[in-house]
């Protein structure tokens, strides 16, 4: 089966974003993503959206619309800023924490991204986030470029479609990195409660939430199963065990492919 990503272009509707000169983030996020979503599903990608569109969606939405879709990644496109205009430009890509995979799909996006001109800032972890804390797959925040810089946004408009190449590059490098890397990641959840009756399970899944806890529900056999977390490692799954023990929830760390 093919590999599923969720891309997401930041901002929209009345959240502009970042607004530099009358150029708005939200305008050049979206152009980007559909550009972006074109290249991948050439490739054989399963390309979702969170928005196709100028619309206003909270980061929360995002993040629960990729768990609905159970992709396999989770893609956020958007435009840098900083208080002094012309100061600072580059690329540097956010994760919730440098570990996994996710942190090389950061590396080689922004490693392409290099190679069309931009300076290289690096991969930062923000696990303050929503879209990064609560989608359940391996998530990137992708700062292409600083939208009050010019030189940031002579590149972004005179090199768009290599722009778009080079993200996509990034991806397609990551998913087909060596041999041993199977035709789907693996990733592990704790499993906190499994219910015939769905009005039980989304009962556990608001309460889980209500905690901040990376929650989901995924049907299996004629049950409801509630989960947390979608790691690309073990530790990280058992890290997230122990504290929903500790919280006082009966746990099981599943994997799937």
């Amino acid at each position: 089966m093919p590999y599923s990503i969720m891309l997401d272009a930041g901002h929209g509707g009345r959240d502009p974003g970042a607004v530099y000169n009358g150029r708005r983030e939200k305008d050049d996020t979206l152009r980007l993503v559909l550009a972006l979503g074109e290249i991948l599903q050439d490739n054989g990608i399963n390309v979702e959206y969170t928005r196709t569109t100028d619309v206003f969606l909270t980061p929360y939405e995002r993040a629960m619309e990729a768990n609905r879709a159970g992709v396999d990644y989770f893609i956020s496109i958007h435009r840098n800023s900083f208080p002094t205009d012309n100061v600072v430009s580059g690329v540097e890509s956010l994760v919730y924490n440098l570990t996994g995979i996710k942190v090389e799909l950061a590396e080689n996006i922004n490693a392409q991204l290099e190679t069309v001109g931009f300076i290289n800032l690096g991969v930062k972890a923000r696990p303050n986030l929503v879209v990064l804390r609560r989608t359940t797959m391996p998530a990137v925040l992708v700062e292409v470029g600083f939208i009050n810089s010019n030189t940031d946004n002579m590149l972004f408009d005179q090199n768009f479609d290599d722009i778009a190449q080079a993200i996509a590059d990034g991806i397609l490098d990551t998913l087909n990195s060596g041999q041993d890397i199977p035709a789907q990641p693996s990733f592990y959840r704790v499993q906190v409660g499994a219910f015939r009756n769905p009005v039980y399970a989304n009962r556990m899944l608001r309460e889980l939430l209500e905690q901040d806890y990376p929650a989901s529900i995924t049907e299996r056999n004629g049950y409801y199963l509630v989960v947390v977390g979608n790691f690309d490692n073990l530790e990280n799954a058992v890290e997230m065990e122990q504290r929903l023990k500790r919280a006082g929830y009966q746990t099981l760390v599943t994997s799937r492919p």
